[in-house]
């Protein structure tokens, strides 16, 4: 049986859109069953409507300063679909230990640099101001430190001399494609 996954997104959703024609796969052994927005004007709802999987939003707008009212907001929203596995693609919200916790080893995360380097946000910049030669993505369990669980997998990309954040993050992009739908595809099978 299928495992039923949940996307996260909070934007263009391309690493989604990635995921989800990846599970089309018969022997994938999972399903997009729901993409959730944190807020409705993120792009990769519209794509995933097109693709004939169910969108949510649960905006953290109203939940100002309540995490916690939000993510109840958020398992209220995922309860009906029957959701098996979450995988953060993109999802701009920093999720309570609390949450995590109900969901630890069914959460799955991309980040584009090569943790445990870089954790958080500019880590295109940041790899380029360290003098870095390879960059790169990884995609690991979620746990309540912040990009700090077991990495599953890694994709590295090399760092030129004239590279800007805009041209690293472009590279780094066709990897997350490639690498976040296999690693998934590896974890729904374990």
């Amino acid at each position: 049986m299928s495992k039923r996954v949940a996307i996260f997104i909070s934007g263009g959703g391309s690493n989604m859109v990635a995921l989800a024609k990846a599970m089309q796969a018969p022997d994938f052994g999972a399903v997009p069953a729901l993409v959730l927005a944190n807020n409705a004007d993120a792009g990769g709802l519209g794509k995933a409507a097109d693709m004939g999987i169910a969108t949510e939003v649960v905006d953290h707008r109203p939940f100002k300063g309540d995490r916690k009212a939000f993510e109840a907001a958020i398992l209220s929203t995922l309860a009906p679909h029957k959701i098996d596995i979450i995988c953060l693609a993109g999802f701009m919200r920093v999720l309570t230990p609390l949450f995590i916790n109900n969901w630890r080893g069914k959460m799955l995360n991309i980040h584009p640099s090569l943790l445990p380097k870089y954790k958080g946000l500019h880590t295109h910049q940041r790899a380029i101001d360290a003098g870095d030669t390879m960059g790169g993505c990884s995609v690991h369990e979620v746990t309540a430190e912040l990009d700090g669980g077991p990495v599953l997998a890694q994709a590295e990309v090399p760092i030129f001399r004239l590279e800007t954040a805009e041209t690293l993050a472009a590279k780094v992009l066709i990897q997350e494609h490639i690498l976040y739908p296999n690693v998934l595809k590896s974890f729904v099978n374990r």
